[in-house]
């Protein structure tokens, strides 16, 4: 018997749709049955261009289109509507990183699947890097003992004209943060993934030298795990023309394993590519010192036969369908991605209050910590 088609549709069509919706018309199966957007003329023109249907209206594309799965592409602060109404519709939601730019909305996002009862992701395609897996697998298998020392250092570089491309960028209200909110998300994701659960953060957050935004284009952490580790974070978009991006781990017997996300100007979704394949750049691992030049190569050689920004968003829908086909978690849930905005909240949170913050943490009013005005 023919397997039934899996209908997505997107919801917000910027610069991150054009990416998610080459990567559904590599999936087979699957399509992409309709788009929507708060700009009506928007929607039209990218439906156009995909050979898809445009909607104003969210409940009536998924009533009209059996959509199995929406996947929300709006601003971060915009996360939650669209994401709500496509869960109460009786959708299947897949938002975005970061899940929103706030905690009530993280929330309010939860809730609406769970009672709804459907399913809810939130991208984070690097998780699905050949040598971020291999981290994961040297933790899960115990090569480098108990996990005691986690960091994070992303120096990347975003210039005036990059904050002008969209009138959203750069602002609290409309971007809801900056390099926390933005550009850190899937470092910080691949973080908690190996370090687990977080006790306590003392944060600090500067804008060191882009004048014409008002959000953080740098910030700092120091983190305790629930499990007794420590952590660093070290994030920044001040670095011309961007240096890398690394996830680090360190072990009980000595061992360390690590993985360079980004290389090079980072990526920017419309505007540049990938500048260097993701590689294993740190491996100590007893008997599998040798085994970077191998992985490096390997890893390569994927990087030139694929877009990366394509085939991982690709890798993670594709996760996603199976999850929703047979009844089982994604590997990226909803409480993941919440994990990930209780971290950067609890750094704006630090930084206004100048102390160390304890989790979990709870929505509060106004910012919340972001331009310590609450």
């Amino acid at each position: 018997m023919k397997q039934k088609t899996f209908n997505i549709s997107i919801a917000g069509c910027g610069k991150v749709a054009h990416l998610h919706a080459k990567a559904i018309g590599n999936i087979p199966d699957a399509r992409l049955a309709a788009v929507w957007s708060r700009t009506p003329e928007t929607a039209k023109n990218f439906a156009a261009a995909y050979c898809t249907k445009a909607y104003s209206d969210i409940p009536k594309m998924v009533s009209e289109n059996d959509i199995d799965l929406v996947i929300v592409c709006t601003p971060h602060p915009f996360h939650s509507q669209p994401a709500v109404e496509a869960a109460q519709a009786g959708s299947n939601v897949l938002v975005e990183k970061p899940l929103a730019s706030d905690l009530r909305d993280c929330d309010t996002i939860i809730n609406a699947c769970y009672e709804s009862g459907v399913k809810l992701g939130v991208i984070s395609q690097r998780r699905w890097y050949p040598p971020v897996q291999r981290v994961r697998e040297a933790i899960d298998k115990g090569k480098i003992g108990k996990p005691v020392l986690g960091t994070v250092t992303m120096l990347g570089w975003r210039d005036k004209a990059y904050y002008h491309t969209d009138a959203w960028r750069g602002t609290w209200k409309m971007e809801g943060g900056g390099v926390l909110v933005n550009q850190s998300p899937h470092q910080l994701d691949l973080l908690l993934w190996f370090m687990g659960d977080v006790d306590e953060v003392y944060g600090l957050w500067r804008n060191l030298n882009h004048p014409y935004i008002e959000v953080d284009d740098t910030a700092l952490a120091v983190v305790k795990f629930r499990s007794g580790a420590i952590g660093n974070i070290i994030v920044s978009n001040s670095q011309k023309p961007g240096i890398f991006g690394k996830v680090h781990v360190h072990g009980e017997n000595g061992a360390s394993v690590g993985v360079q996300t980004d290389g090079g100007a980072m990526f920017i979704a419309g505007s540049t590519g990938v500048a260097e394949p993701p590689v294993n750049d740190l491996w100590t691992v007893p008997g599998e010192e040798k085994m970077l030049k191998k992985w490096v190569k390997e890893d390569t050689e994927i990087f030139k036969k694929h877009d990366p920004t394509v085939y991982f968003m690709q890798c993670q829908i594709e996760d996603f369908i199976k999850a929703v086909k047979n009844d089982m978690p994604p590997m990226v849930n909803g409480e993941a991605g919440r994990k990930t905005v209780e971290l950067f909240t609890a750094i704006y949170r630090s930084t206004r209050d100048n102390v160390p913050v304890r989790f979990p943490l709870e929505p509060q009013a106004g910012f919340d910590g972001r331009g310590m005005n609450d």
